[in-house]
């Protein structure tokens, strides 16, 4: 990574940054970088409030399906990068709502991109857009996932991340906008309130006492990966963009460290000092069952790899959960 040096001054936009990796983004950049987001709704408790640099943004009011906003916010503070990190995130309620999650991540992507194109015709201030995929882009393909896989998906959020790779790979294929695409696993840390997920979930029970619950049978394998790490990923990814072999391209970023759900119940229960066994409800039953990625090329072509492993991380994780519970 080049560095903070690399963003000062640079006026960049998020869209996401009231969520739980675009906060983390947002808070990495406010000290150095201009940076200006695109924020539907206030959240309280969002990261970015809680690290106190949500005064030190801009804020346009809208949503990603309102194209006029987005377009606004690009060309009024004359953007030089882009990351596209805004999505409905959850797999299971892409299940309940699959028309929002196709709206919000489908057609927030092609606003997204489609206001890029429109601003680069007038100027050429913006060199650079990040566009988050997902590992689960590549469906339900055998791992590890390298990135020139077929693309897939069955559930109405691994469709809506698909979608939103090819449309970005389109867009610089077509427009030559400068374009890179990240595939991420499944990113932790402070400052995710989505308790719905595995690791604040579990981290959650055991600081109220109120016993683990599972929600699959516990034997799914994924990666677990750091959002220190992330934003490190998304950072280093921008700052290569000037080279012809990277972009226009998609890159996995991960930790490579693999887990079932339950030795990641056991990792915290045990970090935690927490003796009770989970509940195991084995409802889950449509979810991919091991999902990890290749990230050599960007090992290979962007000199990263990951500083965090699981274990390392939460000591962090922990205590900013133990604060957040003890203020409320």
């Amino acid at each position: 990574m080049a560095g903070l040096d690399f963003w000062k001054d640079r006026n960049v936009f998020i869209t996401g940054a009231a969520g739980f990796i675009g906060s983390h983004l947002a808070t990495a950049l406010c000290s150095d970088a201009n940076v200006v987001i695109l924020k539907r709704d206030h959240v309280k408790d969002s990261y970015l409030d809680i690290s106190g640099c949500a005064g030190s943004v801009s804020t346009v009011r809208g949503e990603l399906e309102d194209f006029d906003s987005v377009l606004r916010a690009i060309a009024e503070y004359e953007i030089d990068t882009v990351f596209h990190i805004g999505a409905q995130p959850i797999v299971e309620i892409s299940r309940i709502i699959p028309r929002k999650t196709f709206e919000s991540n489908i057609e927030g992507t092609w606003n997204v991109l489609e206001a890029c194109r429109l601003v680069s015709y007038e100027s050429k201030k913006l060199q650079r857009i990040i566009i988050a995929s997902s590992d689960k882009s590549y469906g339900n393909a055998q791992p590890p996932y390298t990135e020139d896989m077929p693309l897939g998906g069955e559930s109405p959020y691994d469709v809506s991340k698909a979608c939103t790779d090819m449309i970005a790979q389109s867009y610089h294929k077509n427009y030559a906008l400068p374009v890179c695409i990240s595939r991420l696993g499944n990113v932790f840390g402070p400052g995710d309130i989505n308790f719905s997920r595995i690791v604040p979930g579990t981290i959650r029970s055991v600081i109220k006492n109120d016993g683990i619950t599972i929600r699959s049978d516990g034997s799914m394998v994924r990666e677990y990966f750091y959002v220190k790490d992330a934003v490190s990923a998304y950072l280093t990814l921008a700052e290569n963009m000037h080279k012809k072999e990277v972009v226009g391209g998609a890159f996995n970023f991960g930790s490579g460290e693999k887990m079932s759900v339950i030795e990641v119940v056991k990792k915290i229960s045990d970090f935690m000092g927490y003796g009770r066994e989970p509940k195991i409800l084995n409802l889950a039953k449509n979810e991919i069952r091991t999902q990890f990625l290749s990230t050599e090329k960007a090992k290979r072509l962007l000199n990263w790899k990951p500083s965090f492993t699981f274990s390392a991380a939460l000591p962090e994780t922990v205590s900013w959960y133990r604060k957040y519970f003890n203020g409320r």
